[in-house]
């Protein structure tokens, strides 16, 4: 068998049984369960809250933006800190050691995170379907939209993960380097507001990143058409978000593997044990 092939497909099962185990973990179920039931419990709140000028309801309008925001800093923050944690435990190592392992590593990491989404978008939408008016008005052509935005936005934001957790120097620094400034971006990247009720250059810098084209391809896909006057343009903007999602997956597909690459070469036993004393040091 080819080796390569042999080490993807070692990944793609790896990441199929740390997803089954992630099922299983109450720790895992919990997160669902508070993320869940924190995203509905808001949206209950201000079920009768409308969206200034328009006739629009706030669960409406902030449901698919807070997908967006979800998918965007889970598949972020998780390959950070999983990437991170087991340079530090010497998984990486060992995976280093075998033939092509690194591939499988990155494969198994892409299957697991991405699969690890669809539980956390469920216990949100289904629920959400029961409880509120018009929570998709675009039938089959929305769900449609969510699929792809779903996937450019896996591959436009998942690589970043990845480069964050080869670059930090701990597992205690991925939310100094990682989550806050994905909270910043989320913040200002007009989940639960229009983006135009901010500064002009704050709107410009959201625009550079992916969250806000994840963002408006849920809003587009649940939203009735009207709804695009609340954007900047008065669209949709359905070709722009391809266009930016694609060249941050583009721009993750180059950069991604040579950092990797880097990090693995410079990643060494004495290291490891540096990094746990380092943790252990910490924990105390």
């Amino acid at each position: 068998m080819n080796p390569t092939r042999h080490a993807i497909g070692l990944g793609l099962r790896r990441g199929w049984t740390e997803f089954v185990l992630s099922l299983r973990s109450p720790q895992d179920q919990g997160f669902y369960m508070f993320m869940g039931v924190a995203t509905l419990a808001y949206l209950w709140f201000n079920r009768d809250s409308e969206v200034e000028g328009t006739d629009l309801l706030l669960p409406s309008f902030a449901l698919p933006s807070i997908l967006g925001a979800l998918l965007a800093f889970g598949v972020v923050i998780g390959p950070a800190y999983s990437l991170a944690m087991e340079r530090e435990d010497g998984t990486l190592l060992r995976h280093k050691a075998l033939p092509h392992g690194m591939q499988g590593y990155v494969t198994g990491q892409v299957v697991y995170h991405s699969l690890s989404l669809f539980p956390l978008l469920l216990v949100i939408l289904v629920p959400s379907f029961l409880l509120f008016d018009d929570v998709m008005s675009n039938g089959l052509a929305g769900w449609a939209t969510v699929v792809w935005v779903c996937v450019l936005g896996l591959l436009a934001t998942l690589p970043l993960g990845m480069i964050i957790g080869s670059v930090v120097p701990s597992v205690q620094k991925v939310g100094t380097w990682g989550m806050l400034p994905v909270i910043v971006l989320t913040s200002i990247s007009g989940i639960f507001f229009p983006i135009q009720a901010m500064w002009g250059w704050v709107q410009v810098v959201a625009q550079v990143f992916p969250t806000y084209w994840i963002g408006l391809g849920m809003r587009s896909a649940f939203l009735p058409d009207a709804a695009a006057a609340l954007e900047v343009g008065d669209s949709w903007r359905s070709s722009l978000t391809v266009l930016v999602l694609g060249a941050w997956a583009v721009f993750g597909l180059l950069v991604t593997p040579r950092v990797l690459r880097r990090m693995a070469r410079r990643t060494s036993g004495s290291q490891v044990q540096e990094a746990k004393e380092a943790a252990l040091q910490w924990v105390k």
